[in-house]
């Protein structure tokens, strides 16, 4: 019985698609406790930047959230899918608060504001894919 191979060349979103979940992966497994949270009790560790067309750029980042630590009020130049890997976060974007335990994600459109706050009384941790405008910040505080 012959077997008939269909090989395609796969295309550039789904090669950087690809690409962001092997890092993901590699996030995964890392131990929160190695991570150097900041004065806030935020450790930011980026897995993935890739072109992903001639404007934006797609970039993964690990977030880990000390107990009762809460990033401010901010935005980004495009779409934010926040996951949620350990614990649980609270989200308020539009006047309205997300509860996300580990497993569930939110959707932030590009320009929303928004802030988050571990509400678990250990570290917490989110994965966050972000499709953005180049060379433009990629957080944007509220003033």
């Amino acid at each position: 019985m012959n077997a008939m191979h269909n090989t395609t060349r796969p295309s550039p979103v789904r090669r950087a698609a690809c690409a962001m979940l092997m890092a993901a992966a590699g996030l995964l497994s890392s131990a929160a406790g190695a991570q150097q949270f900041d004065a806030r009790g935020i450790a930011r560790t980026e897995s993935v930047r890739h072109d992903f067309d001639g404007n934006r750029e797609a970039i993964q980042v690990r977030v880990d959230f000390a107990p009762g630590a809460s990033f401010p009020k901010h935005s980004h130049p495009g779409v934010e899918i926040a996951y949620v890997l350990s614990g649980t976060i609270e989200y308020d974007m539009n006047g309205k608060t997300f509860r996300l335990q580990a497993g569930e994600s939110l959707y932030i459109p590009a320009g929303a504001a928004h802030s988050a706050r571990n509400v678990s009384t250990g570290v917490t941790a989110e994965l966050a894919t972000y499709l953005v405008e180049k060379n433009k910040p990629i957080v944007v505080l509220e003033k």
